[in-house]
């Protein structure tokens, strides 16, 4: 499919059509299942998958083993170790060791079996805990990090720096996508081990369940985050694989890491959050907020204008984005109370 921005140049081309052979690495989780059902329903036939029973990530030899016998023409690097401020608090060996073993086993294969694109999905808790706002892709290492979870953005780091370190020494093109605060059907529900939006989307649907008079939310409310549902992110990475090279190749510079934001451009506080969530599902109770608990960063908003100036646009909002997630978790949700 031939389309031209503005100016009249090439944006999208066939550099992954329907035929190519596409690995989804972590397609059960909330990243992997939104892009295999996105790639799926636009008629992609050839989509790679494996379980971690089927295909162990942290195993070099198994990994290199499976890239020399599918031979995929592109890679979408989902699969990582992720969770809330607590979860990172509790494992930072987990979140660190696995982490850095299943990126550098699947970017090191890439470039054995001549993979024609990689995208690796990194996070915006990479970023430092207090630069300027909204964040720009080049605030990279320009400060110190989150504490809460600096084992995890560290090891994406590195992941960001080993693509890089492939472009620049092997002419390969793997782009690191930073994607925003994610959320969506497939998330992480745990009401310990969970980000913001799924911890307090199962706390306010077990307390309507209940009755309860009311929900208490970590921290003081403050700090801001944006939002992105999780298909839009799907829709973002099956863009950049279909890119054109010359537009492509723009987000790979030889003198910066490659990189790029995706995300809405607009962020909530916690507390507008929360409020949100009680609207939605028609919880009347009580909000408290424990100022005794970790608030996080401040403020977490990523400048979206390169994906912008490329022609690509989230299209969900906020609101219907968790009415969606929630048809389908509604009853997973109360009777994981039960």
């Amino acid at each position: 499919m031939k389309t031209t921005n503005t100016r009249g140049e090439p944006v999208l081309d066939t550099a992954m059509d329907p035929d190519s052979r596409v690995f989804i690495a972590g397609h059960r989780g909330l990243v992997g299942s939104a892009v295999r059902r996105y790639l799926a329903e636009a008629g992609y036939k050839n989509l790679l998958v494996r379980t971690r029973w089927e295909l162990d990530l942290t195993d070099r030899d198994a990994v290199w083993k499976f890239f020399a016998e599918q031979r995929p023409d592109h890679v979408i690097l989902a699969a990582a170790k992720v969770g809330g401020i607590h979860a990172n608090s509790s494992y930072p060996v987990d979140f660190i060791s696995e982490n850095l073993l299943i990126q550098s086993n699947v970017i090191d294969a890439c470039h054995q079996s001549g993979v024609k694109r990689l995208l690796f999905l990194g996070s915006s808790c990479i970023y430092p805990k207090l630069c300027p706002q909204p964040i720009r892709e080049e605030y990279l290492l320009t400060g110190p990090l989150e504490p809460t979870n600096r084992p995890y953005a560290v090891a994406k780091i590195a992941g960001i720096e080993q693509c890089w370190a492939y472009n620049r020494q092997y002419g390969t093109k793997f782009l690191a996508v930073m994607p925003t605060n994610l959320y969506g059907p497939e998330d992480n529900f745990d009401l310990k081990n969970s980000h913001v939006l799924p911890a307090l989307l199962h706390k306010v649907a077990l307390a309507k369940a209940r009755n309860d008079r009311q929900v208490v939310v970590w921290g003081t409310g403050t700090p801001r985050r944006e939002f992105l549902y999780s298909d839009d992110l799907a829709e973002a990475c099956a863009f950049l694989l279909r890119l054109a090279d010359n537009q492509f190749d723009k987000l790979l510079p030889a003198d910066q890491p490659s990189l790029v934001n995706v995300g809405v451009g607009e962020d909530i506080t916690i507390r507008d959050l929360a409020e949100l969530i009680c609207r939605l599902l028609g919880y009347s109770g009580e909000l408290v907020f424990d100022a005794t608990q970790p608030d996080g960063t401040p403020r977490k908003l990523l400048d979206v204008s390169r994906m912008h100036a490329l022609g690509w646009k989230h299209r969900t909002s906020l609101e219907d984005g968790i009415e969606r997630t929630y048809a389908v978790v509604k009853d997973r949700l109360i009777s994981a109370g039960e």
